[in-house]
């Protein structure tokens, strides 16, 4: 039986990371490919997760693996592998599972070489940059001899455990109508050739970004989605940002209305020219309301916050509560969500049955996010089924062509 990653709340979480961290066997040796600001989180995470070892690392970019070296031995006295070449490395036989965190563009082309290796793999979100790419990986996994997990670790953050628990156990709500998610926060950081600030490389910034909360509004509806109307553009960052001849051209803000086939309706905000970080989910039922919240600072001595509310008559909630996990966790990477990610990725490891993101579930997301981004340059309404048709994704995602 698949375990939920909301069976538990993330009190319960919180109380069991000292069994997970005090683990001393080393179970599973890692190849983390692509040593920049997600790949040197996950090298983190696994030197505090117990039962994970990060036996090597490749980079096309030496500067990039120096670096990784240089803070994976302020925590870690092991030494590590430096691969030459992808092909030697992905070939290694002790390498139990890969990591696939170099920039989005280049996930499709590292998993041609990764796949000849049948370990498990892990990429991360987005799983591609177009909907032909995403589609091509799920339909590799349907055939994969090993798993395939995508990186979509935001449904492990404090906040989103428990409302999906609320929502999905202990059915605080009832039927669920309405859901609403809000993110502000900064700008994009700087990272190698600045491919994060051209679509073209980073899929666009629904798809690259935010296809996080598309994969929460999926599973909170649990439904497949009809139609989306978006709106948004350029306001504020990088407008007049160049690099080797090319002008950014990814949007900083941007508003979706997204209608499911169970009736749910659902909306999501962004703005990236914020100082602060703040998230928010707001979802609404037939008893009553829930509201969870994250803030957060680029200010690394400023404690991240996150909160939790259901306006339920005579709920222990019913008062705005404070949630999280402990500090070595929260400082992981993500506020914790990228250590119960890995938790899933050794459960995998095991041979145990749990709900972690499927390449399916990653494509739903981009789906949702590429019609968003359609919606906004035609200024019209999206629909799904037509959107996945004209992508040729109609057959596989159940759109009857």
């Amino acid at each position: 039986m698949t375990k939920r990653f909301y069976e538990e709340p993330s009190s319960v979480r919180a109380a069991n990371i000292h069994n997970l961290t005090s683990v001393k066997d080393t179970d599973f040796n890692l190849l983390i490919v692509g040593s920049g600001m997600i790949g040197r989180e996950h090298m983190r995470v696994a030197n505090l997760l117990g039962g994970l070892r990060v036996h090597g690392i490749f980079d096309s970019n030496q500067q990039s693996m120096d670096i990784a070296e240089t803070e994976f031995q302020t925590h870690c006295k092991e030494s590590l592998v430096r691969y030459e070449s992808l092909s030697e490395a992905c070939a290694d036989p002790k390498i139990d599972a890969i990591l696939i965190c170099t920039p989005n563009y280049t996930h499709h082309e590292v998993l041609r070489e990764a796949r000849k290796s049948e370990k498990p793999l892990f990429i991360e979100k987005p799983m591609a940059t177009t909907l032909k790419d995403g589609f091509e990986i799920l339909k590799l996994s349907e055939v994969y001899p090993a798993f395939i997990q995508i990186g979509m670790q935001y449904r492990y953050k404090a906040q989103y455990v428990d409302a999906f628990h609320e929502i999905k156990m202990l059915k605080s709500l009832g039927e669920i109508k309405t859901i609403s998610i809000s993110e502000y926060r900064p700008p994009f950081l700087d990272k190698v050739d600045q491919w994060n600030k051209f679509n073209k490389f980073s899929g666009g910034t629904l798809v690259e970004k935010c296809c996080h909360y598309f994969d929460l509004i999926n599973l909170m509806a649990d439904s497949q989605a009809v139609d989306v109307y978006a709106s948004g553009g350029m306001a504020v960052n990088f407008i007049d940002f160049e690099h080797k001849g090319q002008k950014s051209d990814i949007d900083d803000h941007g508003y979706a209305i997204i209608n499911y086939c169970n009736g749910i309706r659902a909306n999501f905000t962004l703005n990236m020219f914020s100082s602060e970080f703040y998230e928010e989910l707001i979802v609404t039922g037939e008893r009553g309301r829930l509201i969870v919240s994250e803030n957060a600072s680029p200010n690394k001595n400023k404690k991240t916050k996150a909160t939790i509310r259901v306006e339920v008559p005579g709920h222990p909630y019913y008062a705005e509560t404070e949630i999280g996990y402990p500090e070595l966790v929260e400082k992981s990477g993500h506020h914790g969500a990228t250590f119960f990610e890995q938790e899933a990725l050794i459960c995998q490891l095991k041979n145990e049955t749990v709900d972690s993101a499927t390449p399916r579930q990653g494509l739903m997301a981009m789906l949702v996010a590429s019609a968003a981004q359609e919606s906004i340059k035609e200024n019209k309404v999206i629909n799904i089924a037509d959107h996945a048709k004209q992508n040729k994704l109609g057959e596989l995602l159940n759109f009857s062509d």
